[in-house]
């Protein structure tokens, strides 16, 4: 169970300047007073009732730092330290100071297959890691892909924001929830299904998708066309975006974006994909000849963001619907449900590097 210093942080701790807020977060670089090695500090507002909506609910904190305690590995953000005053929890976070991988990337001259997937294994190496401790993470997308450093050889990559985490164990296996961004959540999402690890695994998919190409294989011009995109299963492989790609890197991405939870890669299978693990020189040699456009990259990614932007493609934890199931929703072009505005903490891409 979460054990929250009920003590100032500011007694033990250097609060520094602001890198990044939101509605009901905001982010401080901070320096430990004792040993002089610096963190990110988040603070979350709490609910102050159960009626308000201005807040994170302690409960939803409580599970999220329940998870990050858990958790020690390699390519996930630490956690720290906790406290508590009467009006936030303060988090007190890896400084994680490299920035979002997709900016490192577009950031490139060149990129082959091979590099490409050095990274998506780190992620994959990563959401193993908690998929072995039955933990979904429910919300994987490029801007909780950040790089610890990025002035090295190959920067290690670091999963960030746990908010929407849940130990499936303790949900039960009828856990249903629309919950998560819309670009980047699963069918089972989408149509008020159980949801389980499976769902990171598709998201891995639609992170591999533009990774490769700069394009999000769903993304419409509402949360309502992208709802309706992924419960249709409608994307597909332009050649103008995907013709430099290898018949290997879409077979890892059929098979990940595969409505069928039973017939979709699970973590293992990831890891053990040809196109991750070649099986043969003919494969490895493959891997290196192809590479990504990253001229096409840069263009459909700018455009990507630009799109996200103004269309507000993002479901706030604090007010993310639920469904008794005589609600459920229906994703007809008619009765595909509104999901209310953002209240989730949101940081322009210069801040969100430290925001774990």
């Amino acid at each position: 169970m979460a054990v929250f210093k009920q003590q100032k942080v500011e007694d033990f701790y250097e609060i520094g300047e602001e890198l990044g807020s939101g509605q009901f977060a905001i982010v401080k670089r901070c320096r430990d007073k004792c040993s002089g090695l610096e963190y990110a500090a988040k603070f979350v507002k709490k609910c102050q009732s159960r009626a308000s909506r201005r807040g994170v609910r302690r409960e939803d904190i409580e599970r999220e730092v329940d998870i990050l305690q858990l958790i020690t590995h390699p390519n996930i953000v630490a956690l720290h330290d906790v406290y508590e005053t009467r009006t936030d929890v303060v988090l007190i976070l890896e400084l994680v100071a490299g920035g979002e991988l997709f900016d490192f990337l577009a950031q490139k001259e060149s990129l082959s297959e091979e590099e490409a997937t050095q990274f998506i294994k780190q992620i994959l190496n990563g959401v193993q890691f908690l998929h072995s401790k039955r933990i979904a993470h429910f919300d994987l997308k490029p801007e909780n892909i950040m790089l610890l450093d990025k002035n090295v050889d190959l920067p290690r990559i670091k999963l960030i924001d746990f908010g929407l985490a849940h130990k499936m164990d303790q949900v039960g296996t009828d856990f249903k929830k629309i919950f998560g961004t819309p670009e980047f959540v699963a069918p089972e999402v989408v149509n008020y299904e159980p949801l389980g690890l499976e769902a990171d695994m598709w998201s891995i998919g639609v992170i591999t998708y533009i990774l490769l190409s700069g394009a999000s294989p769903f993304l419409g011009d509402s949360k309502q066309e992208t709802l309706g995109n992924i419960s249709a299963i409608a994307y597909e492989f332009d050649d103008e975006l995907f013709s430099r790609t290898s018949e290997l890197a879409k077979s890892f991405i059929r098979q990940l974006l595969e409505k069928d939870t039973r017939k979709r890669l699970t973590i293992h299978g990831a890891l053990k994909h040809p196109w991750i693990q070649p099986l043969d020189s003919r494969q490895a040699l493959v891997k290196r000849q192809s590479v990504v456009n990253l001229e096409n990259f840069r263009r459909q990614y700018a455009r990507r963001r630009w799109k996200v932007k103004q269309t507000d493609l993002t479901l706030p934890p604090a007010s993310r619907p639920t469904f008794s199931p005589a609600s459920r929703p229906t994703f007809l072009p008619a009765s595909r449900p509104t999901f209310p505005p953002a209240s989730r903490p949101t940081f322009p891409p210069a801040s969100r590097s430290t925001f774990p």
